[in-house]
C-alpha cells in the first residue's frame, strides 16, 4: 500500500503525520513511503518511531486518519476500496450494511468477530437521512426515529421538550479573507470587518441552537491549562477587534481605505448552501453594507463539496469557513494557521507564530506548562493580526429519545460511539 502523505496523494492531512520517522521527508518527495516509521510485528502489535516527542500522540491515534486498513482488502477492492459497505472490512463493535455509495439509508450490524463483542448491545441501528427538518420532526414525533437534528428556529420552538439536548461541538465557525487581496492584505480593513460583526447576534437570533461566542479560535472544552486547570480560552487575550463596535470600526475602515487607496470596496461571501450557511451569510451581508461606508457584498451559496475545493484553492474573497478539533488538544486548530499548511485557506502567515507553534511539537514538547504557553501566545498573535475572523463555536440540537441510554458522545474526532448504547 502507498502511504498516505505521499506528494501524488496530496492528503490534506499528511501534516498530522509529522514527528513520525521520515514522515516529512516521505511528503517532501524525499524518501520512499517504505522508510515511514510505522511496521507491524506480527498481527496485533504495531511499532511507530518517532523522531522527536508528540505529547498529543495518543489522541492522534483515536482519529480516522490514523485507523488500521486491511491491505488484503484495499489492494482486493483497489479504487472501489470504501465506495460501498461491501467494498470494506471491519474490526469494530458494528459493520456498515446496506449502503451502496448513494443510499440514503443503511445500517449498522452486530459485528460477531469483534473482540469485545459480549459488550455490545444492540443488534442493529438504522440510519435514515431525512433532508427536510420538518419531515424529521415529525417522522421523531411519530415515532418513526429515535433521533432527530434540528435547526435553530425549531429548537428556539421546542425549548421546554424533554427530549430536547444542545451538544457543544469542537468546532470554530469563522471568516477568512483572501490575505492575497489588497483590500485584505491591510490590518485595518480586517479588523473594521472584525468589528463590525455583532456575534451575539448571530448565535442568539440568526442560529439560536445553542452556539455561543467564545472570543477564540480554540474551541472551549477542548483543553485545559496543565499547571491551573483553566480552559484554554480563558488564558488566552481576546483582541479589541473581536468586540462589536461599529463606530471604531468605520473609523478603521477609512483608514484602510485611504491606506489602500481603494475607492469602491466590494466582495463576495463565499459559503455552503446549509441552513446556516444561508442564514449567517446574509447577516453579515446586511451588517458589514450598513456598518462600512460605500462597501457592496454579495453572497454566493454553493454545494459544500464545490465550497470547499475553491476554499483549497483559494479561489474565493472572503468566506464563511469551519474548523473542528481532530483530537483533544489546541494544536488540532493552530496547526492549520502555520504557512503553507493545506488548511490554511486566508494564506495568512507569521514566522512568530510558526516558530512557537514549531516548539510546542520540538524543544518544548516535553514540558507541558512550556507548551501551553507556546500555544496560547501563538493563538495570541493570529488574533491581534487577524490572520483569520472567529465568529462562534457551533452547538447540535438534537430530540434525542429519553429511552436511548449510554451513548458516548465525543465534541473532538469521531463523534459517536454506540459500542454500550441500548434501548430501555
Amino acid at each position: 500500500m502507498e502511504a498516505d502523505g505521499e506528494p501524488q496523494d496530496a492528503s490534506q492531512y499528511s501534516y498530522l503525520f509529522s514527528g513520525i520517522k521520515n514522515a516529512d521527508a516521505i511528503a517532501d518527495g524525499k524518501k520512499s513511503a517504505n522508510t515511514l516509521g510505522i511496521k507491524a510485528l506480527g498481527k496485533y502489535k504495531l511499532q511507530i518511531d518517532l523522531e522527536q516527542q508528540i505529547p498529543y500522540f495518543k489522541l492522534l491515534l483515536g482519529f480516522p486518519v490514523f485507523y488500521p486498513q486491511n491491505e488484503k482488502v484495499v489492494n482486493k477492492y483497489g479504487s472501489a476500496y470504501g465506495t460501498r459497505s461491501d467494498k470494506m472490512v471491519y474490526n469494530g463493535p458494528y459493520k456498515l450494511t446496506k449502503w451502496n455509495g448513494t443510499s440514503t439509508t443503511w445500517t449498522l450490524k452486530k459485528n460477531n468477530d469483534y473482540w469485545d463483542k459480549k459488550a455490545v448491545k444492540m443488534s442493529s441501528i438504522k440510519y435514515q437521512v431525512v433532508k427536510d427538518n420538518q419531515t424529521a420532526l415529525n417522522q421523531y414525533n411519530s415515532k418513526k426515529l429515535i433521533g432527530a437534528p434540528l435547526t435553530g428556529n425549531q429548537a428556539k420552538n421546542l425549548k421546554n421538550n424533554k427530549d430536547l439536548i444542545s451538544r457543544p461541538q469542537s468546532s470554530s465557525y469563522y471568516l477568512a479573507m483572501n490575505q492575497k487581496m489588497k483590500l485584505f492584505k491591510n490590518l485595518k480593513i480586517r479588523e473594521a470587518i472584525s468589528m463590525a460583526i455583532n456575534r451575539k447576534q448571530i448565535t442568539n437570533k440568526v442560529l439560536g441552537d445553542g452556539s455561543f461566542v467564545n472570543g477564540s479560535f480554540v474551541s472551549k472544552g477542548l483543553a485545559t491549562n496543565p499547571k491551573t486547570g483553566k480552559d484554554f480560552t480563558s488564558d488566552i487575550t481576546t483582541p479589541e477587534s473581536m468586540t462589536y463596535n461599529p463606530t471604531k470600526a468605520k473609523q478603521l475602515w477609512k483608514e484602510g481605505l485611504k491606506e489602500t487607496g481603494i475607492t469602491n470596496p466590494h466582495f463576495t461571501i463565499l459559503s455552503a448552501d446549509s441552513d446556516a450557511g444561508k442564514k449567517v451569510t446574509e447577516y453579515l451581508q446586511s451588517g458589514l453594507e450598513e456598518t462600512l461606508p460605500g462597501l457592496k457584498v454579495s453572497v454566493s451559496n454553493i454545494p459544500q463539496r464545490s465550497e470547499l475545493a475553491k476554499q483549497a484553492n483559494h479561489d474565493y474573497e472572503v468566506t464563511f469557513a469551519n474548523w473542528f478539533a481532530d483530537f483533544a488538544d489546541p494544536i488540532t486548530f493552530l496547526n492549520i494557521m502555520t504557512k503553507n499548511n493545506p488548511s490554511n485557506i486566508s494564506g495568512w502567515s507569521n514566522s512568530e507564530y510558526d516558530s512557537l507553534i514549531n516548539a510546542s511539537s520540538t524543544t518544548d514538547a516535553n514540558n507541558a506548562s512550556k507548551r501551553w504557553d507556546d500555544m496560547v501566545k501563538a493563538q495570541n498573535i493570529m488574533m491581534k493580526d487577524q490572520g483569520i475572523t472567529p465568529l462562534y463555536q457551533s452547538a447540535a440540537p438534537w430530540l434525542l429519545s429519553s429511552s436511548v441510554k449510554d451513548m458516548v458522545y465525543n465534541s473532538a474526532g469521531a463523534s459517536y460511539n454506540f459500542k454500550t448504547t441500548y434501548l430501555k
